[in-house]
C-alpha cells in the first residue's frame, strides 16, 4: 500500500466519522516508522546488491590473474627449459665423444630433458605437475652446470696435455736431432779415423834403384846404353809401418818410355784423386806388420830400349809411395 492511498482512506474514514480529528496523530506516528522500515529494506536491498557484484567482479578478477600467472609461469618454465636445453646440446654435441662417468652425466640430462619437455607439452598440466616440471628444470640445471665444470677441467687437461705432448715432441725432435749430430760427428770421426788409419797404412818405398842389365849368357853386367840394355832391374825397400796388417799387399809399378807413353799395361786401378790409371807390373809381397820389406823385380820393354829418361812410380792404396828417374844413352 503506497502513503498516498493510506493518506486517503484515512481521510475519508474521519469524514464518515463525523469530522473527529481525535485519531490522528497516533496514526501519523505509525506511518512515519512503516516509511523508515521500508527505506531500510530498500537500502539494505540495494547494498547487498552492490556487495555481491563487487564480490563477483573481484572473484573473476583474480580467476582471470590466476590464469594469466599460470601461463606466464608455463611461459617462463618453457624459455628456461629451452635456454637449457639449448645448452645441454651444446656441449654434448661439442663433445660426442663422451666416455664413463661423463657419459652417464649426458644420460641423466636427457633423460630430465624428455621428462620436463613431457610435462611442458601437456597443456592440461596440473599445478602440481609444473611444480614438478620446475623441480625438474633446477635439477637439469645443477647437472648442465656439473657437466659443463667437468667438461671446462677436462678441456683445460687435455690442452695441458697437448702443450705437454708439443713440449715433450719439441724436446724429443731436438734430442733427435742433437743425436742425428752426435752421430754424423760419431760417423765423420768413424770416416776420419779409417781415413787416417787407411792412410797410415798404406806403404812407403824409399831407396828406390832402377839398373839397366847387359845379360849375356849367365852374367849380368850394368849398362848405361839403351842399345846394350836388356831389362831393368827395379829394387826398393818397403818402410816399417806399425798400422798396416800383415798380409799380401799390392804393388802397382807404372813405368814411363821417354816420349812419356806407358809401357805394355797390365790392368787399370783408380788413384785417390779418382783418376783411372794403367799399370805397367803387379807386385805381390807378403808384409809383416812393423818390418822392413826389401822388393826387386825385372822388367822388359816390349821392344828394344830407347835412349832417354824413364820415369817409374809405384803404388799402394791408390797413392804413390815412391818415384824414380833413369836415363840411359
Amino acid at each position: 500500500m503506497s502513503y498516498a492511498q493510506y493518506s486517503s482512506e484515512n481521510s475519508n474514514a474521519a469524514s464518515i466519522g463525523g469530522g473527529s480529528n481525535y485519531n490522528q496523530p497516533q496514526n501519523n506516528k505509525k506511518s512515519n516508522i512503516i516509511i523508515a522500515i521500508l527505506v531500510i529494506a530498500l537500502i539494505g536491498t540495494w547494498a547487498y546488491i552492490i556487495y555481491n557484484k563487487s564480490k563477483v567482479n573481484e572473484e573473476r578478477i583474480v580467476y582471470i590473474d590466476k590464469i594469466q600467472k599460470d601461463s606466464l609461469d608455463r611461459s617462463a618454465l618453457q624459455a628456461q627449459f629451452n635456454m637449457l636445453s639449448n645448452k645441454a646440446d651444446s656441449i654434448t654435441s661439442n663433445n660426442f665423444q663422451l666416455q664413463g662417468a661423463l657419459a652417464e652425466r649426458a644420460s641423466e640430462i636427457n633423460r630430465l630433458k624428455n621428462n620436463i619437455a613431457t610435462i611442458l607439452k601437456n597443456k592440461n598440466a596440473t599445478a602440481a605437475e609444473l611444480a614438478e616440471a620446475q623441480k625438474q628444470i633446477i635439477e637439469l640445471n645443477n647437472k648442465i652446470e656439473e657437466l659443463y665444470a667437468e667438461v671446462e677441467t677436462l678441456t683445460a687437461q687435455n690442452k695441458q696435455l697437448t702443450a705437454s705432448n708439443e713440449q715433450l715432441n719439441d724436446e724429443k725432435k731436438k734430442i733427435s736431432e742433437e743425436k742425428d749430430s752426435l752421430q754424423s760427428d760419431l760417423d765423420k770421426t768413424k770416416d776420419e779415423k779409417a781415413k787416417a788409419i787407411d792412410i797410415a797404412s798404406t806403404l812407403h818405398a824409399y831407396n828406390i834403384n832402377v839398373t839397366a842389365i847387359h845379360q849375356k849368357g849367365s852374367k849380368e853386367k850394368e849398362t848405361i846404353k839403351a842399345k846394350r840394355a836388356d831389362y831393368f832391374k827395379i829394387s826398393f825397400d818397403i818402410a816399417e809401418n806399425h798400422v798396416a796388417q800383415s798380409g799380401t799387399k799390392a804393388l802397382l809399378v807404372c813405368i814411363y818410355y821417354p816420349d812419356g807413353s806407358l809401357s805394355l799395361s797390365s790392368g787399370t786401378f783408380t788413384d785417390r784423386q779418382g783418376n783411372e790409371k794403367q799399370y805397367t807390373n803387379k807386385v805381390s809381397i807378403n808384409y809383416v806388420q812393423g818390418n822392413k820389406i826389401p822388393v826387386s823385380f825385372e822388367w822388359k820393354p816390349g821392344d828394344k830400349f830407347k835412349a832417354g829418361e824413364y820415369k817409374i812410380e809405384i803404388y799402394n792404396n791408390g797413392y804413390k809411395i815412391g818415384e824414380t828417374f833413369k836415363t840411359i844413352k
